[in-house]
């Protein structure tokens, strides 16, 4: 690598992984399927002691197909602020549906549902928590 640009990056602690997962509330959350990996952006909320995401239910959902068969989820928060400036944190865990919310409350929790090309009377909104089995991040200085 003697020629290739780098910046260092440097771990996070504790307190810095929990400021960036309650300031801010999309992810990509990546599933599997023995050797076939699925990722898609998801709504979350963490409020310092649980994590929770938000999907769209469907019939012929290709996600819920990979939620089923899925051991160990990771979401994955990241930014790039300029060319020397980012950070990113990881999340690895099991996923677990919760009993279904209310409109209202699910309303308060996530940012509003991004329907692709889909009509609202065909997709359920569903609350999964995510053991946060294992947490990382990395900035840059």
């Amino acid at each position: 690598m003697e020629h290739v640009e780098y910046v260092y990056t440097f771990g996070m602690t504790d307190e810095e992984l929990d400021e960036y997962l309650r300031e801010n509330d999309i992810g990509v959350l990546s599933l599997a399927d023995d050797g076939d990996a699925y990722a898609i952006p998801v709504g979350y909320h963490y409020d310092g002691e649980r994590l929770v995401v938000r999907l769209g239910e469907r019939d012929d959902s290709t996600k819920m197909d990979y939620l089923e068969t899925t051991e160990r989820a990771t979401l994955v928060l990241y930014e790039k602020e300029s060319e020397r400036s980012s950070w990113s944190v990881m999340v690895r865990g099991s996923l677990r549906e919760l009993p279904p919310e209310s409109d209202r409350e699910i309303n308060e929790q996530f940012e509003p549902f991004r329907l692709f090309n889909e009509s609202i009377e065909d997709v359920d909104a569903a609350v999964y928590e995510m053991e946060m089995a294992e947490v990382t991040g990395r900035r840059t200085d």
